[in-house]
C-alpha cells in the first residue's frame, strides 16, 4: 500500500520540531480527516531556506509528506521552493494511495502558508503565491489532483 520511501519518512522523520524566531510560519488543516501541518521556515538575507522543520498531526502519510517536503526546499530559493507541488512530493515518495493525495496537498499548501507568513512579514510580493487556506478541504471537490 505504502512505498518505501512514505515508510521510511514516516518511521524516520527528517526535520521534525520547531525553528525559534522563524522567517515564516505556515500552519494549514483538514477538517474532513484532522490532519493539521505546520511548517517552519529559515530564510536568509538572500531569500534562501536555511532551514525547514515541521510538525504535523496526521496519519503516517501527513507525517511523511512534511518530512520530503522539508528536504525539498532546504537550500532552495523563494523561488524555488515555490515549484515544490504536492505532485512533486508524491513523486519523490514513490507515490500515495489515492485518499492519501490530501496528505500531499498538505505539504504544498503548509509551504506556501509560511512562504505567504514571510512575505507579510517582511514586506515583500513573491511571485505565484496566493493567500493560503486555513482548511485545505474548502472547495476540495474542485481540486485537480
Amino acid at each position: 500500500m505504502y512505498s518505501d520511501k512514505v515508510m521510511d519518512h514516516f518511521q524516520n522523520p527528517r526535520n521534525v520540531g520547531e525553528i525559534e524566531n522563524a522567517s515564516g510560519v505556515g500552519t494549514v488543516g483538514n477538517a474532513k480527516c484532522g490532519d493539521i501541518m505546520r511548517i517552519y521556515l529559515d530564510i536568509d538575507e538572500n531569500q534562501v531556506i536555511q532551514d525547514c522543520k515541521f510538525k504535523t498531526f496526521g496519519c503516517g502519510a501527513a507525517v511523511a509528506t512534511s518530512s520530503m517536503a522539508t528536504e525539498m526546499v532546504k537550500g532552495k530559493t523563494i523561488q524555488e521552493a515555490m515549484q515544490v507541488t504536492n505532485k512533486a512530493v508524491m513523486e519523490a515518495l514513490d507515490g500515495l494511495p489515492p485518499v492519501k493525495v490530501h496528505c500531499s496537498l498538505l505539504a504544498e499548501e503548509a509551504i506556501h502558508a509560511a512562504l505567504w507568513d514571510y512575505a507579510q512579514t517582511h514586506n515583500i510580493t513573491i511571485e505565484g503565491l496566493e493567500k493560503p487556506k486555513n482548511d485545505i478541504s474548502e472547495g476540495e471537490e474542485e481540486e485537480e489532483y
